[in-house]
């Protein structure tokens, strides 16, 4: 299989920038020839130097209906690299995108401008969903200036990839900002009373920041949902929420131990006290959050079943 990385971003986003930055690296210096697909042109241009040391190939694919698993297999064959790298045109839509069946995608990461990000997440959600969903990490750059809003930009990425590693960046380099003073409850609580937006919020920056949960009692309103493969002593209480836009909705929830988690029925509406702890799950692949239930009792289901992230922003 021919390892294919993907940087993709919408124009002027730092893809060219992060791309000379990765051939420049000793790291890089591995044997073989490297191919490098440009789908737009920015800017920023390739410097010849750096891409005759780094035996790197550059060849163009100006119009989308070119980009084809043809196309693309004449230029392997044209040059017989040992890996490829595509730099993806941001406006068109990633989720056409075809490779040729022995190629195999070994990276994806998506670039953003901090300073443009609101306009296109609010003018182009769908386009940009696509971009981020499948991407392992995702670089947000030129964010100086922009402290108060990096925490609302990292949960408005979270809500369409959970499992990405988000990193900001400033003239500087990288910022480590801690964002716990933006949460929209008091972790001083004795109890957490999550509402809808509450829930979700607390669900992503668990995913990230589960020490500051650990040993807290939280308290919201889920859906049960029994995973076939669960023992009786656990389910999920979550709620269904709304990422991008009606097609893209994922189901928010942590495993919970109760005692009487066999007697609750699927998709019924409970109102759940429990624990936060952590603990080894297949399901994560390692240790992740676990609940411990204080109570659960059945209630109403809630006026607004979905969270709408979306709608959040």
């Amino acid at each position: 299989m021919k390892p294919v990385y993907i940087i993709n971003g919408f124009l002027e986003s730092g893809k060219t920038e992060f791309i000379t930055y990765t051939l420049a690296q000793p790291y890089f210096q591995v044997r073989g020839k490297t191919l490098l697909i440009l789908c737009e042109e920015g800017e920023v241009e390739y410097d010849a130097e750096l891409l005759r040391k780094s035996r790197t190939i550059l060849e163009w694919i100006e119009d989308e209906e070119e980009f084809t698993p043809k196309k693309l297999t004449e230029l392997e064959k044209a040059y017989r690299p040992e890996r490829i790298i595509i730099e993806y045109n941001g406006m068109w839509n990633f989720k056409e995108m075809k490779l040729p069946a022995n190629w195999q995608v070994e990276q994806q990461i998506t670039t953003i401008d901090a300073s443009t990000f609101q306009m296109y997440f609010s003018n182009m959600k769908s386009l940009l969903a696509e971009m981020l969903r499948r991407s392992e990490m995702i670089i947000f750059n030129r964010c100086d200036g922009l402290k108060d809003e990096l925490a609302n930009y990292k949960r408005n990425v979270k809500a369409i990839n959970q499992q990405a590693e988000i990193i900001f960046e400033d003239a500087n380099g990288e910022v480590d900002e801690i964002f716990e003073d933006d949460l929209p409850y008091d972790l001083k609580a004795d109890v957490l009373k999550l509402d809808n937006m509450g829930y979700g919020i607390w669900y992503l920056d668990s995913l990230d920041h589960l020490e500051r949960y650990l040993g807290k009692t939280v308290e919201f309103t889920g859906m049960v949902l029994h995973p076939k493969h669960f023992p009786k002593d656990l389910f999920v209480p979550g709620r269904m929420a709304m990422t991008c836009c009606a097609e893209d909705m994922a189901f928010l929830g942590f495993a919970c131990r109760y005692e009487g988690a066999d007697a609750l029925a699927d998709q019924e509406w409970v109102k759940v006290k429990a624990v936060v702890g952590k603990e080894y799950l297949a399901d994560y692949q390692g240790e992740g959050p676990v609940l411990t239930a204080v109570s659960v009792e059945q209630t109403k289901a809630p006026k607004q079943e979905i969270i709408d992230f979306a709608a959040a922003q």
